[in-house]
């Protein structure tokens, strides 16, 4: 092992010594490969910030079991079921209350600027925590009164003045639905690109919100459970008792329904992954046009390397080494351009995108592995050359 370090150490970096000769076609490598990683950056933070974003409802959901309909496809996309399967539940033992939850869009206007646009609103029994978020549950008196509700504060708009009165207390009314609703509290939960906001009231404005909706058709029942219990042991029960009108899933299973819906169904999912995909393609052209390059300008050289006995291995090795520099050296302007992209992206759309450990050192591995490749094609030339067809 020593002696291998030693060798390793009196090595002369032929690699880093061509790339460096020609300082332009160095950084035109440089250039492509951090594109090709801003590319792949961007495409995973998007991927990301769209599991997150519309995953981050299901997860404030404070329940162990979540019914609803075989028809549901995602949150934005829900369907409904009787409301008699909850007091069906209820009687399961393990489960201490059932209770419903109403969800539904309605086009409201914007307090600040009048424009009409649309909002997620969801109706919840106001005496039962549905949420696992304290500015939710504590201000559960608020949406008790009449038209009544809470604002997501973390929605997509211009809400700047109308965030503000109510953070000093005042209440703030607009129109939605034909109805005049008031606004009289805060949370934060956040965009996501099925829905561009929230409202969450109680249970009874809900209905009265949507007067032609029937209160025993609800679109999701969140299941208590006493302590002590199993929540995939109850759910099995849930399964086997109640009729095949309803889909019974526990919490964690409730938000992979989420995320599965837009990683398989959606087509948002495909573009994203189709954009890592093409960038790990284009890294892959770029670099195997800089190092052929080089391979051919070089290519009397390594012909006389060739025929004093250097074996192909040891071309290989020199153009590897070529790659990792590149593929390092690339990565660097790489990460640091998506940090500001991210933080542009989060402004504008409030979109959970941020640079994570674990995505640098997967786009790390897939610049090392792009650089690779286009050096073992690069090397195709070379390694089936004769020396004497070469001069």
């Amino acid at each position: 092992m020593i002696g291998f370090i030693q060798q390793l150490y009196q090595r002369i970096p032929l690699g880093w010594l061509q790339l460096s000769h020609e300082k332009s076609r160095l950084l035109v490598a440089l250039s492509g490969i951090a594109f090709a990683d801003v590319l792949m950056f961007m495409q995973l933070g998007f991927q990301t910030a769209l599991y997150d974003s519309n995953t981050r409802l299901n997860r404030v959901l404070q329940t162990d079991i979540v019914l609803l309909s075989p028809k549901a496809r995602n949150m934005q996309n829900l369907s409904t079921f009787s409301r008699r399967r909850l007091y069906q539940a209820s009687s399961i033992s393990g489960v201490k209350s059932a209770e419903a939850l109403y969800v539904s869009f309605i086009t409201w206007k914007n307090p600040q600027t009048r424009r009409e646009a649309s909002i997620q609103v969801l109706g919840v029994n106001p005496e039962q925590p549905a949420f696992g978020l304290p500015e939710i549950n504590q201000q559960s008196d608020k949406i008790k009164l009449a038209d009544n509700f809470l604002f997501d504060k973390g929605s997509r708009g211009e809400y700047q003045q109308v965030i503000a009165q109510i953070e000093q207390g005042k209440t703030v009314t607009t129109e939605a639905e034909n109805h005049t609703i008031t606004i009289n509290g805060l949370f934060q939960l956040g965009t996501s690109f099925g829905a561009e906001g929230n409202l969450i009231t109680s249970d009874q404005n809900f209905l009265r919100l949507f007067p032609g909706r029937q209160a025993a058709s609800i679109n999701l029942g969140l299941v208590y459970l006493e302590p002590g219990y199993d929540p995939q042991q109850v759910a099995t029960a849930l399964r086997a008792y109640l009729p095949n009108d309803v889909r019974v899933l526990t919490h964690e299973e409730f938000i992979q329904f989420e995320e599965n819906y837009w990683q398989t169904q959606s087509p948002i999912g495909f573009i994203f992954g189709l954009g890592v995909s093409m960038g790990f393609i284009v890294g892959i052209i770029i670099v195997y046009q800089v190092l052929s390059t080089d391979v051919n300008a070089h290519l009397k050289e390594y012909a006389t390397l060739k025929a004093m006995g250097y074996h192909n291995l040891y071309f290989l090795a020199i153009i590897f080494e070529e790659t990792l520099i590149l593929a390092f050296l690339g990565f660097i302007p790489g990460t640091i351009v998506p940090l500001g992209l991210y933080y542009l992206t989060r402004t504008a759309t409030n979109l959970p995108i941020y640079m994570t450990l674990t995505r640098a050192l997967v786009v790390l591995m897939l610049t090392i592995i792009m650089c690779v490749i286009s050096g073992a094609i690069a090397t195709r030339k070379l390694q089936a050359a004769d020396p004497a067809d070469m001069f």
